[in-house]
């Protein structure tokens, strides 16, 4: 029996070890119920979905609405309705700035509150009833991947599958 086959030689390994991902990076954060993750879209007027982001559970809505905004032509965008967590000075600055009405309602301790079309704001629904059939898919509304590159592959296979029906 050969025995130079079963020798133990002190080398590294063949194969570069990745660096390990670490919660951020996997769009993992903590909030009041535990881990988390929040996932941002935008929907065009009809609910059809548009993009999204994927940050931790603790990140704010507001910051992510001009990364959201910034893919699309300024030319075709005439509104842009959200709820008052993305009631930012500077997002209604940015919005502005394409010539577009901002559809915002200001928060309740707003020291200069904006008026704004009631009528406009109920199609607002449009991305809540996207919401609601993606968590259709019990692997959006749990998040059972580990990656988020994984997480975010399964949302866009989920939001094909809203889109199709």
């Amino acid at each position: 029996m050969d025995h130079a086959r079963y020798e133990c030689h002190s080398r590294p390994s063949a194969r570069r070890r990745s660096k390990k991902s670490t919660a951020e990076d996997e769009a993992l954060g903590r909030s009041r119920g535990g881990f988390s993750t929040k996932l941002h879209a935008a929907v065009d007027a009809l609910g059809n979905p548009l993009g999204f982001i994927l940050t931790p559970g603790q990140a704010g809505d507001c910051p992510q609405a001009e990364a959201l905004l910034r893919p699309y032509d300024k030319e075709e965008v005439k509104a842009v309705l959200a709820d008052k967590g993305y009631d930012s000075g500077d997002l209604v600055a940015y919005i502005e700035s394409f010539e577009a009405q901002a559809v915002i309602p200001s928060r309740k301790n707003s020291k200069a509150p904006r008026e704004i079309d009631g009528a406009f704001y109920k199609d607002r629904n449009k991305i809540e009833c996207f919401f609601g059939r993606l968590k259709h898919f019990r692997r959006v509304a749990t998040r059972y991947e580990k990656t988020a590159c994984s997480y975010m592959a399964f949302v866009h296979v989920a939001s094909i599958m809203v889109l199709l029906r």
